[in-house]
């Protein structure tokens, strides 16, 4: 790690030069992983063409159909990871203590394919990069989307960025070439800075206490999360919108390619027990407004219970057990249909708790209570697959 502005500078203009050749040089080794046992629990006979889903418990990821949501096999691991899609239509992230390994779900089979990272993060996929970020380093490995997917024997070569100072972030190159990262030290997280191609400083901001999340709406507009609101990058320009609480968290952006409304979870009451949240924000990239809204009454959700549809509507996992349709540009609820049983929340974030995830017309949620996993038809609410697990699930990803 370097915090040398030269030596970042001609990194950086590596990464976009081996970008635009269609080809990432240099960079990030793999590391082989450890032996984990494998558990095939059924054979389905159905076609990995097909979505798969990847279910993370404590001890390990099984492997589901996304189809008749039989679980395929089952791998072990370690007692808390996470899951991530690739980005590549083939792969997911497993983030465990040793960094970011890849599970193949065509196959299916948790590889000895690992980007080490002493602290494995966030992962980002945008404009056919997935972009990996190790917080206990600020370092960032970007990786050429389709190589990941054509992988065998081993990862692509991929590019890394140094870090300056470590902290909990995350970072993204966009198709333009610009590149934007959060900034922060172990004091804590303050704002984001955004480089040309040549690595040239376009914009800065330190407005951000608490910087967390990222999403990129239409137009590549960038938006991320503040402990009083959000920042918007666009067009060479950061803009600071404020939140209309003087505490207003907002951890977790939702947005859509086609749509200029980015959906973000929000907090008002830096007290309140518990991860359930009660209102939503609303920030208009177009017109570069940041408002909130308050879900009704029994109506509540946690960061890992908000996605979008293909469509751009907002879809939530409400605590009342609904699957509710939501207009991201006023909040309304549009529609809910019943999924699961209604849920509290949890002690503690990394523990079980409804997560959500979505594949074309079908959205699949988790049911932690009871060991299940449900998917509903997006458009009619219908329940059209409910599967048995033979563990409780955690976080899910999808992979087409």
């Amino acid at each position: 790690m370097t915090g040398s502005d030269r030596k970042a500078r001609a990194v950086r203009a590596a990464v976009i030069a081996s970008v635009a050749g269609a080809a990432i040089l240099a960079g990030c080794s793999a590391q082989p992983a450890a032996q984990h046992d494998t558990k095939p629990v059924t054979e389905t006979g159905t076609s990995a063409q097909g979505p798969r889903i990847a279910v993370a418990y404590a001890g390990g990821v099984l492997v589901v159909d996304g189809g008749s949501l039989e679980v395929i096999d089952d791998f072990s691991s370690e007692e808390f990871v996470r899951v991530n899609p690739a980005g590549d239509d083939r792969h997911v992230v497993v983030t465990t203590s040793r960094g970011f390994q890849f599970l193949d779900m065509r196959e299916p089979e948790l590889t000895d394919h690992v980007v080490s990272a002493a602290a494995a993060g966030h992962v980002v996929r945008h404009a056919g990069r997935t972009v990996l970020y190790d917080d206990a380093t600020s370092d960032t490995t970007i990786f050429d989307s389709a190589q990941l997917a054509a992988m065998e024997d081993e990862l692509p070569e991929g590019q890394v960025i140094p870090g300056v100072t470590a902290h909990h972030g995350v970072s993204v190159l966009l198709d333009n070439g610009e590149f934007a990262t959060t900034v922060g030290d172990e004091k804590g997280r303050t704002g984001i800075r955004i480089t040309d191609a040549d690595g040239t400083e376009i914009a800065v901001s330190a407005q951000c206490p608490g910087v967390h999340g990222e999403g990129a709406a239409q137009g590549e507009a960038l938006v991320f999360g503040c402990e009083d609101g959000a920042l918007l990058y666009r067009d060479g320009e950061i803009t600071k919108l404020d939140a209309p609480d003087e505490f207003g968290r907002i951890g977790n952006a939702y947005a859509s390619d086609d749509s200029s409304h980015v959906l973000m979870d929000y907090k008002d009451d830096p007290d309140a027990e518990g991860y359930l949240l009660k209102n939503l924000a609303l920030l208009d990239t177009q017109a570069k407004t940041l408002g909130t809204v308050a879900l009704p009454d029994g109506i509540a959700y946690t960061w890992r219970g908000v996605v979008r549809s293909p469509s751009g509507d907002g879809l939530m996992i409400g605590s009342d057990g609904q699957l509710h349709v939501i207009d991201p540009a006023t909040g309304e609820i549009t529609a809910s249909y019943d999924a699961i049983e209604p849920w509290d929340s949890p002690a503690e974030w990394q523990q079980p708790h409804p997560a959500i995830a979505v594949s074309g017309d079908l959205v699949y949620v988790t049911d932690s209570a009871n060991s299940e996993i449900v998917a509903l038809d997006i458009a009619t609410g219908d329940v059209v697959a409910r599967g048995e697990l033979p563990e409780v699930p955690n976080e899910i990803a999808v992979v087409d």
